[in-house]
């Protein structure tokens, strides 16, 4: 099979877009359906049903799909494995994180890694933390700095950045809804508070679970992807937010807000980079990951 017909089956299948796809291979959409029509040939069975608007892919395109994604992936290790025996790394590592991440750990990581490896490229995709393991899982990045779950998926390696405290923060002016002592919280205090939520994630996980145990239904007023959105609603006075505290330490916003002394405290946050286990055999991906100390 060649490795490029392959390369052309990934890119559709993970965009199921012609137009997009064919972008991404720098070929015509016509080119790119013979590519895909000479491997479905080959196969004797169709991996995508398309019409004028739509693609999805077959049953037999998604066995197909992590064939050749573990295929291409193995080829780039041999020829990484190889190169390395004559000369420096070289290749592209894409790093997936928060906008905070991005900036309180990325320039400490990422200026070591450059100074031993020159030849190494990065490239770095920013957005909501909580999708950050599942873009390693699914082979959309190679590696995210991330909160560590409790039980973190056995494919994955972690290792740790920073701890921070998770924080219950407030607007600085004076609201008719805040609980008036945070620090012996009764469900009577904070059933009129509006709360600005991560819609999923660890900071979500941990702070419905503190709702639970204090006997407390939350007044969900928004639930936000992100974490640096959220101390800019809860700046501008629409409710109490969940957030922490490294995300707090590096908001320009910072000022606009308190930190609610909240009693019991909720669990600290465990950041750290995560990758797969068996991208660890790409020599590449092995020299990043070694740079890295853990704290």
């Amino acid at each position: 099979m060649d490795f490029r017909l392959l390369r052309h089956v990934t890119i559709l299948a993970d965009t199921l877009h012609f137009g997009r796809a064919s972008e991404l291979c720098h070929i015509s959409p016509s080119t790119l359906s013979r590519s895909i029509q000479q491997v479905e040939s080959e196969l004797g069975t169709r991996l995508f049903e398309r019409d004028n608007r739509h693609v999805t892919l077959t049953p037999q395109g998604i066995t197909f799909q992590r064939y050749a994604k573990e295929t291409l992936e193995q080829w780039e290790t041999q020829k990484r494995t190889l190169a390395a025996t004559t000369e420096q790394l070289s290749g592209e590592i894409s790093i997936y994180c928060s906008v905070t991440a991005s900036y309180s750990f990325l320039y400490e990581l990422l200026s070591d890694v450059r100074t031993r490896h020159p030849g190494i490229e990065l490239k770095l995709h920013t957005g909501d933390p909580a999708d950050a393991m599942s873009r390693v899982l699914e082979g959309a990045d190679d590696m995210a700095i991330t909160p560590r779950p409790r039980i973190p998926p056995s494919a994955l390696a972690f290792k740790s950045l920073t701890r921070s405290p998770l924080l219950f923060i407030a607007p600085t002016d004076a609201h008719a809804w805040l609980p008036p002592q945070p620090d012996s919280s009764t469900a009577e205090q904070w059933q009129h508070v509006p709360m600005i939520l991560s819609e999923a994630g660890l900071s979500r996980e941990y702070a419905n679970t503190w709702f639970k145990a204090m006997g407390i239904t939350p007044r969900i007023y928004a639930q936000v992807a992100g974490h640096e959105a959220i101390v800019s609603m809860v700046g501008l006075g629409f409710g109490v937010g969940v957030v922490p505290k490294i995300v707090l330490d590096n908001s320009p916003l910072a000022e606009r807000v308190q930190i609610l002394n909240v009693k019991p405290e909720l669990p600290h946050y465990d950041v750290g980079l995560c990758v797969l286990n068996r991208r660890l055999k790409n020599p590449m991906i092995d020299a990043f990951w070694a740079a890295v100390i853990p704290r």
